[in-house]
């Protein structure tokens, strides 16, 4: 799901005391080298990365970019070929699923459907001899922090899918656990109550202080939660950082276009410097401008990311229609209406779409661009992510 000019990006990593940029912050959870293959496939290859205490870190990516594969190892449910893992100054090696200070919620929920709710939640403790009065008062304890006090006696079928996500978090939440590992845990519900879940999530675990590892594909719930994320591809960390970093700042062309929406032009350095970038374009013999230096020296061919809500369209006559600086001339195409917002398409000289969204402002009868209009796309040198590869 892309992002678009209305998700919630909330500044978590503000409250937050951000440790990862402190040279003397000690990790909580250092992944350093860890390598998984599986024949030849290299699901992993060579991972590091470093977890503080009370985070709520997302590994993002699509499907087989490594991350369920990283979320086992963290679980010590699959070894790895090679690295290590070492949470809160204890080396993983050797230290079997059971005996890890760690706990999953899985994507499925995994609730035992002929249990109560308070046996299910109750499950781990019983298991650790755990006495019956300490595992009641913490059954009661963990229901609370879910706000799913009343429901002891009711077995899974009976709850909504929004309740058995809570009972399996309270379960995952009752052993006190290091860390928790949530595996997709909010796919299964619909949009809305998705979304109310999220921020569920972010509030339980600001609450207990514990640190949260997510894997996700969506997004908008990495985006949303998360005080910061890696975006995983084909077994290595593509880039790491808060929500608005790596949405404002991507690394790559990939991280571009893999978190969120973004249109990608291509050209040549001409001039770079503090001062900003001038980037040729051959393709529609026009100039790019940024405000921020190239990572590349004059004469490097660089890519240009544009992101949708960052451009200005506007409707203009057949004479004014023509390429510029920060300048492109179109006609569109498509229109998608999404409520809060239009996503244009606009087709430029040789076949190519900009997409441009643009907040709704008026009545759907009032659109002030419509198809077929001949429109120039503007746009600020801030707007120009100038990227390497």
């Amino acid at each position: 799901m892309s992002a678009a000019p209305g998700t919630a990006i909330p500044a978590r990593s503000r409250r937050f005391d951000e440790p990862w940029r402190d040279p003397a912050a000690e990790p909580f959870l250092r992944i350093e080298g860890v390598t998984k293959r599986f024949g030849g496939f290299a699901a992993l290859d060579g991972i590091d990365l470093s977890i503080y205490r009370g985070e709520f870190f997302a590994l993002l990516g699509g499907s087989g970019s490594g991350k369920s594969t990283l979320l086992r190892i963290l679980a010590g449910l699959e070894r790895p070929d090679a690295g290590r893992v070492v949470l809160d100054g204890q080396d993983m090696a050797g230290v079997p699923a059971h005996a890890r200070p760690v706990n999953m919620m899985f994507q499925s929920y995994a609730l035992f459907p002929h249990m109560t709710v308070a046996q299910n939640i109750a499950f781990g403790l019983r298991m650790d001899g755990v006495p019956r009065a300490a595992a009641r008062e913490r059954v009661a304890e963990m229901l609370a922090l879910v706000r799913m006090e009343g429901f002891e006696a009711r077995r899974p079928a009976a709850l909504s899918g929004g309740q058995r996500a809570r009972i399996a978090l309270a379960r995952a939440l009752a052993k006190r656990p290091k860390l928790l590992l949530l595996d997709e845990p909010l796919s299964a519900l619909d949009k809305n109550l998705r979304e109310s879940m999220q921020f569920e999530l972010q509030s339980i675990q600001e609450r207990t202080g514990t640190t949260f590892v997510i894997v996700t594909h969506d997004q908008e719930e990495a985006m949303t939660m998360a005080t910061r994320l890696g975006v995983m591809d084909r077994g290595t960390l593509a880039q790491v950082g808060t929500p608005g970093e790596v949405y404002e700042l991507p690394n790559s062309r990939f991280t571009a276009e893999f978190l969120g929406t973004a249109n990608i032009l291509d050209g040549v350095v001409e001039t770079t410097g503090p001062a900003g970038t001038r980037i040729g374009s051959a393709e529609f013999d026009m100039a790019i401008l940024s405000d921020a230096p190239a990572p590349k020296p004059p004469g490097s061919r660089v890519y240009v990311a544009l992101r949708p809500e960052r451009l200005r369209i506007d409707r203009v006559d057949a004479a004014e229609a023509r390429h510029g600086e920060n300048r492109l001339a179109g006609r569109v195409r498509d229109i998608a209406y999404f409520g809060d917002f239009f996503m244009y398409h606009v087709e430029l000289d040789g076949g190519r779409v900009l997409r441009v969204s643009q907040p709704n402002l008026r009545r759907i009868t009032e659109r002030p661009v419509d198809w077929d209009d001949q429109v120039v796309v503007t746009w600020d040198g801030q707007a120009s992510l100038v990227l390497p590869e």
